[in-house]
């Protein structure tokens, strides 16, 4: 056990990373996302949600991505059940990133239902970026707590001067958010599945805009990932049924690239 936890605590070259390192990386990423806050007050209150409801979206939902989609559908003239509806798909990804983050920060049971809240986007790529398990907790916290606290007060003040601001669509406000999360993806995205799905997603999305009512294209987009899966699957399975070379002297099918060759030849 001991051995396990001084594994965790060290780099695969042996040497650690500075917590003021850890520190800086994640204010930066939390005091930049954190500011567009302002963006989701002014567009949410544009929307024609009251102030009270505005913050209490950042206070208990706390993903931007699904509450640009919520506020973006009902600005659009949206059913406020599909709206709610594709905003709470576009939140399931969390659930996900929970996972992997309750095994890499391994948190102490009480403090697990405080720290699911932090769970999102900007945390889970500060926190999958560090090299230890004490720098990913200390990178996930500092995260979390500026971006809470920032992306709270900015929604507040967003919210208060909307009025002064006026048609959010003019300032182009409302793209605020959905900018911040693509910058956050695109890095993300390594294999040609995840760009295809990524790819499909925004075809579909944009696609289907003008045809069906706000709120539904997000929610028909999420079918772009398992239409990928069953798309790489089928490849991956032609690919295995392809023979794997020549056939040799005795009339069966040599490994591929072998050329028929006999395992002594080969090691010369």
């Amino acid at each position: 056990m001991t051995q396990h936890i001084a594994l965790t605590e060290q780099t695969a070259d042996g040497t650690r990373k500075p917590d003021a390192a850890v520190v800086r990386d994640a204010l930066g990423v939390g005091v930049a996302v954190g500011l567009s806050g302002f963006a989701f007050g002014v567009t949410s209150a544009g929307s024609g949600l009251g102030l009270l409801q505005t913050c209490a979206l950042s206070l208990l939902v706390f993903t931007g991505a699904s509450q640009f989609a919520l506020v973006g559908a009902l600005a659009a003239g949206g059913n406020p059940f599909t709206a709610a509806a594709g905003a709470f798909f576009l939140g399931v990804r969390n659930a996900f990133y929970g996972l992997r983050l309750s095994q890499l920060l391994a948190l102490p049971r009480a403090v697990r239902p405080l720290a699911a809240q932090w769970v999102i986007d900007e945390t889970t790529a500060v926190t999958l970026a560090q090299p230890t398990r004490r720098a990913a907790r200390i990178g996930f916290t500092v995260t979390g707590l500026s971006l809470y606290a920032l992306w709270n007060l900015t929604t507040l003040l967003g919210a208060l001067g909307a009025e002064a601001v006026g048609d959010t669509r003019a300032w182009g406000l409302d793209a605020a958010g959905p900018a911040v999360f693509l910058a956050l993806l695109a890095p993300m995205l390594k294999t040609a599945t995840e760009r295809a799905v990524a790819g499909l997603a925004v075809l579909l999305g944009l696609g289907l805009l003008p045809v069906l009512p706000a709120g539904v294209p997000v929610l028909v987009a999420a079918l772009a990932a398992p239409l990928a899966l069953v798309a790489e699957s089928r490849r991956g399975g032609r690919a295995g049924d392809a023979p794997d070379g020549p056939p040799g002297p005795d009339g069966r099918s040599a490994p591929q690239g072998t050329g028929g060759t006999s395992g002594a030849e080969e090691g010369r």
